[in-house]
């Protein structure tokens, strides 16, 4: 078998899990920071992801925990194999004296997916900037 790498981004907020659980989980707030979609937090729901790239990411709702825990399937179709992706993402909150400890996880990395396992690291950090920017409004 072999062995899936996960990137994993963490950052600290100075604001509470309710605030950025909201810009985690709003479809308008999620266009601000991450793509279009159109999500709904709902267990089980399929969305998708529109990148400014033009690529679409295939996505399904694995976990909610309202405030702590929103993990979904992210997923890329590919004609070449080398491209191909199918991941999970996790993101958990952690309450901070100071705010909210984010802690996102994204698993499913084949070895031979150096690229794009180093780009959802380099992804990751940007989105996190973003979010915090759409975190302080949310």
């Amino acid at each position: 078998m072999t062995e899936l790498r996960t990137a994993i981004v963490e950052r600290e907020f100075a604001y509470p899990p309710e605030k950025l659980w909201r810009a985690l989980t709003q479809p308008h707030l999620i266009e601000e920071w991450l793509m279009k979609n159109n999500f709904a937090l709902e267990l089980g729901h399929k969305f998708q992801l529109r990148g400014e790239w033009g690529g679409t990411l295939d996505c399904e709702v694995l976990a909610i925990e309202p405030n702590r825990v929103l993990s979904y399937s992210w997923n890329f179709a590919s004609d070449d194999p080398a491209y191909a992706l199918e991941s999970v993402v996790t993101l958990t909150l952690t309450p901070t004296a100071t705010g909210t400890h984010l802690r996102m996880e994204q698993s499913g990395f084949r070895p031979d997916q150096k690229q794009a396992y180093g780009g959802a690291h380099a992804g990751w950090k940007g989105f996190l900037d973003q979010l915090e920017e759409v975190a302080e409004r949310a």
